[in-house]
């Protein structure tokens, strides 16, 4: 138990570093909180910056938690235990506390989380993300249909992780419920 614990506690503060902050930061952009959706994650600052500073936010955010998550695999956790590392991770992006727990989406962020332990269901939930989001041109859609289809795709690819991407499907929805109403209301940013 205490091997989970210590390692659940570095994926939270290995995934509140917010890549989007960072980035914004060393290229001499403006902070992301302050302008267009003020979510410090990828979509926001390609919208502000251009693709070329959102690709490194996208990795960045994607790569902060393989460590801690490869460490729990070569450690030999249960699944479940591995998925609670890699919540852990997502909860740190989400809820950063020296950001007021004010965070991003989890949306990139669960996306290298998947791809450590379900790789497979990452490359699919990427795919259907990166269709929508040329077709539709709203990140939310894209990532709202992403994170639904993925307990699907783990039904098929990865049954052991099924309750773990349930898991991180319902975090990303919560925290896109303002983007929700906003779809609703016809007002939600495009890309």
């Amino acid at each position: 138990m205490l091997p989970l614990l210590g390692l659940s506690l570095l994926g939270y503060l290995s995934g509140s570093w917010l890549g989007a902050l960072w980035v914004c930061r060393l290229a001499g952009a403006g902070d992301p909180r302050q302008e267009g959706s003020g979510n410090p994650g990828f979509s926001n600052v390609l919208r502000l910056h251009g693709y070329r500073l959102a690709v490194v936010t996208l990795l960045f955010d994607a790569c902060k938690g393989m460590p801690v998550l490869w460490l729990a695999m070569v450690l030999g956790m249960a699944p479940w235990a591995q998925g609670m590392v890699g919540l852990a991770v997502l909860l740190g992006h989400s809820y950063p506390p020296w950001h007021r727990f004010r965070g991003g989406k989890a949306v990139a962020s669960a996306f290298g989380v998947l791809l450590v332990l379900t790789p497979w269901v990452a490359l699919c939930c990427a795919a259907l993300w990166v269709l929508l989001a040329w077709r539709v041109r709203t990140a939310a859609v894209a990532s709202l249909a992403s994170a639904g289809i993925a307990p699907l795709a783990s039904l098929w690819l990865a049954p052991d992780y099924v309750l773990v991407v349930m898991a991180f499907t319902v975090l990303v929805l919560v925290r896109h419920l303002f983007n929700i109403r906003r779809l609703k209301a016809g007002g939600e940013h495009t890309l």
